[in-house]
Formats: C-alpha cells, structure tokens, sequence
C-alpha cells in the first residue's frame, strides 16, 4: 500500500508540471521537492526502503575508511598513465601502419 503512495506521489509531481507549465518554474521546482520529499519519506517506511537506508549508512560508514592519495602520488600516477597511454598510441599506430603496407602492398 505504500508503494502505491509513492507511485501517486511521484505521478501526481509528474502530471502537475505539465499541468501547471505556465506558473514559475521555481513554484514547479519547490512543488516536486516537496513532493519528492513525501515519497522519500513514504518510501523508506517500507522494508526495502529500510534496507536501502541501512546500504546508504554502510556506505558512508565504508568511505571514511578510504586513504585518499596525496598530491605527489596523483601525480605521479598520472604521469604514469599518460606516458604508458602514449607508448601504448605509438605501438598500435606503428603495427597499424605495418600492416596497412603489409596489405596495400599484397593487394596492389
């Protein structure tokens, strides 16, 4: 039953922007907050709604664990990926080529 209401919801947010397409986007903007709001709302009194909000929680929970690299390091990652990136233009353009005269030249 709750998930009928968030699928009223969300039609009724829907149906109303067409609807009220003349009035002032920002009425329109702050009417489909609210209204997805509601939903939110509506939805995560559900059981999967609860198991998402929990996902959500772990996540961010997880994220904090993460040891972000520092300056240097980016940098030095980077320089390594573009350089590997050009090698890697350069083979593919120079086996491209060899084969391109390998085939011209049997072809004729």
């Amino acid at each position: 039953m709750k998930w009928v209401l968030v699928f009223l919801l969300v039609s009724v947010g829907v149906v109303g922007n067409y609807y009220f397409e003349a009035e002032s986007l920002l009425y329109r903007v702050l009417a489909l907050l609210a209204l997805g709001l509601m939903a939110g709302w509506v939805a995560i009194q559900t059981i999967k709604g609860q198991a998402f909000a929990k996902l959500v929680a772990e996540a961010r929970v997880e994220i904090r664990k993460v040891v972000w690299p520092t300056r240097q390091e980016l940098t030095q990652t980077t320089m390594i990926v573009v350089a590997f990136v050009l090698v890697m233009a350069v083979l593919l353009w120079g086996m491209d080529s060899l084969i391109g005269w390998i085939v011209s030249s049997v072809i004729g």
